[in-house]
């Protein structure tokens, strides 16, 4: 995954300073995925590292499904990649249209992996894994980018839920740090 390390880092998605991330905790890092998803060959090299995993590891799948907003550019690469259809999940209904928290076809029996930018407590990955389930979908596997390596896979685990990291933020960083 060196392609992909330096894709993350010539593209500037690797940031220091005080950052507050989504879980609350505080960081003196930051990984801002979606400067990368947003640079179309960044994006690919995250999609084609998604597959390469997938395809070693032989997982199939009917659907890909990414959470509003941050993994839906990822879900759709590999998406395009694979012919596989996607889904989009949504972390609080509309009350507007059709008030879906899922969109995108589908069925009970789906198998749907769960694609992640950045994993450190996995509790968005773990409410679209639950709402996945809870339409009769087959879930498995939260693939992400980086995992931060912060509680996030014994979390998922806890649910019977792997985690497929591209990166670990030791990977990124080049050597663990004391943030």
């Amino acid at each position: 995954m060196q392609a992909l390390k330096d894709a993350l880092l010539s593209c500037g998605a690797l940031m220091y300073g005080d950052f507050t991330l989504a879980s609350g905790k505080k960081s003196g890092y930051y990984i801002d995925i979606k400067k990368a998803t947003t640079d179309p060959s960044v994006l690919s090299v995250i999609a084609d590292g998604m597959l390469t995993v997938l395809t070693k590891r032989n997982i199939k799948y009917d659907k890909i499904a990414g959470v509003v907003l941050g993994s839906v550019p990822l879900a759709v690469a590999l998406s395009l990649k694979t012919g596989i259809p996607f889904l989009m999940i949504r972390r609080e209904k509309k009350d507007h249209g059709t008030g879906k928290m899922i969109e995108g076809s589908i069925e009970s029996g789906d198998r749907v992996i769960v694609i992640e930018d950045v994993v450190t407590s996995a509790r968005s990955a773990a409410e679209a894994v639950t709402l996945l389930r809870e339409s009769g979908a087959i879930v498995d596997f939260v693939v992400a980018v980086v995992d931060r390596e912060e509680g996030g896979r014994d979390y998922l685990k806890s649910m019977n839920i792997e985690l497929i990291s591209l990166l670990s933020s030791n990977d990124l960083l080049g050597k663990p740090h004391a943030f």
